[in-house]
C-alpha cells in the first residue's frame, strides 16, 4: 500500500497543476469577456450553441485519449441528463448576468459555488458536515449578501441571475460527483455539451440572428476556448492535489478585473471587493477542512 500511495504521489506535480489551473482560469475568463461582448446582439440560446458546438473539438480530443468511443459506454443516462439539464440552465443564467453586469462582479458571485456544493452534499449526497464547516458556510452567505445588495435597484435583480445559476452549477457539481465513480471525464463533458447542442439547436428557430464574419469568428472562439478551458481545468485535478489546486481558481477575479476594466472601464467597487474577500475565505476554509476529512479517510482506508 505504500509503494502504491508513492507511485500515486509521484505521479502528481503540483507546479504542473497550478500553471494548468491558471490557464484554465484565463480561458474562461477570456471566453466570459468575448460573451459579454457579443451577448448584446445574439440570443442566450444561440451563444450557447456555439458555446457547445464548437467544445466538442478540444471534448473528442480528450475522449480520444481515454480510449475513444468505449468511454462512452454508459448505464446512467438520467444522471447524464440531470446534469446537463442543470448545466444548460446555469449557463443561460451567467450569460444572460455578463451581458447586463461588469464581468468582475458576475465571477465574483460565481465564486459562491462552494458554499452551495457544501450545502447541497449533505441532503443529496448524504455527506457529514461539521460545525465549523456549517459556519463557513453561513458566512459565506453573508458574503453573497453584500456583493448582490438586496434592496439596489437594477442590480439586484440581475445579481439574483447569477446566483441561481451559481446554484444550478452547484446541483451540476453534485451531479458530476455522483457520476465521477462510474463515468470518465471526457464522458461527461461530451454528454453535457452533446446536451446544449442539441437543446440550443431545438431553441434556435425562435431565436436565431445570422452572424457577420466577425462576430461567427468570435462566437466560434467561445467554443474553442471554453474547451480548452474544461481540458486545462481537468488536467490540473488529475496532475495535481486538490488542494493545492482548487485555491488557484481565484485568481479569475484578477483576470475579469482587468479584463473589465480594459475593455469596458468597469471598477470593482467596496462592497462587491469586501463581499468577495468573505466568500473566497470561506471558500478556503471549507476546501481546506474538506481535504483534512479526505486525507484522514484515505489514512484510515489504508
Amino acid at each position: 500500500m505504500a509503494d502504491g500511495a508513492a507511485r500515486r504521489a509521484a505521479a502528481q506535480s503540483p507546479l504542473r497543476g497550478i500553471l494548468c489551473m491558471l490557464a484554465g482560469g484565463a480561458c474562461f475568463a477570456v471566453m466570459d469577456a468575448l460573451v459579454k461582448w457579443v451577448s448584446p446582439r445574439f440570443s442566450v440560446v444561440e451563444i450557447i450553441l456555439f458555446r457547445s458546438a464548437f467544445a466538442f473539438l478540444p471534448i473528442l480530443w480528450q475522449l480520444r485519449r481515454e480510449g475513444g468511443r468505449g468511454a462512452l459506454k454508459t448505464r446512467r443516462f438520467g444522471d447524464h441528463i440531470a446534469r446537463s439539464l442543470f448545466g444548460f440552465v446555469s449557463l443561460a443564467c451567467f450569460i444572460y448576468a455578463f451581458g447586463r453586469m461588469p464581468l468582475a462582479d458576475v465571477v465574483a458571485i460565481g465564486f459562491s459555488a462552494p458554499i452551495f456544493i457544501t450545502a447541497l452534499s449533505v441532503p443529496l449526497l448524504g455527506e457529514s458536515v461539521g460545525l465549523r464547516r456549517w459556519s463557513a458556510v453561513l458566512v459565506g452567505f453573508a458574503g453573497v449578501l453584500v456583493m448582490v445588495r438586496p434592496g439596489s435597484g437594477m442590480f439586484e435583480a440581475n445579481a439574483l441571475v447569477a446566483l441561481v445559476g451559481t446554484l444550478l452549477y452547484g446541483l451540476a457539481m453534485i451531479c458530476i460527483r455522483r457520476l465521477g465513480g462510474t463515468e470518465s471525464t471526457g464522458a461527461i463533458a461530451f454528454y453535457y455539451t452533446l446536451s446544449c447542442t442539441v437543446i440550443g439547436t431545438a431553441a434556435l428557430p425562435f431565436a436565431w440572428t445570422a452572424p457577420g464574419p466577425v462576430d461567427a469568428a468570435l462566437l466560434t472562439a467561445i467554443g474553442l476556448i471554453g474547451g480548452c478551458g474544461q481540458l486545462f481545468v481537468t488536467a490540473a485535478f488529475r496532475i495535481g492535489p486538490a488542494a493545492v489546486i482548487a485555491p488557484f481558481d481565484y485568481a479569475s477575479m484578477i483576470y475579469a478585473a482587468l479584463l473589465g476594466y480594459a475593455v469596458w472601464g468597469d471598477v470593482p467597487d467596496g462592497p462587491l471587493l469586501l463581499g468577495a474577500a468573505i466568500v473566497v475565505a470561506s471558500g478556503l476554509y471549507i476546501l481546506r477542512r474538506e481535504a483534512r476529512q479526505r486525507a484522514r479517510r484515505e489514512h484510515a482506508a489504508a
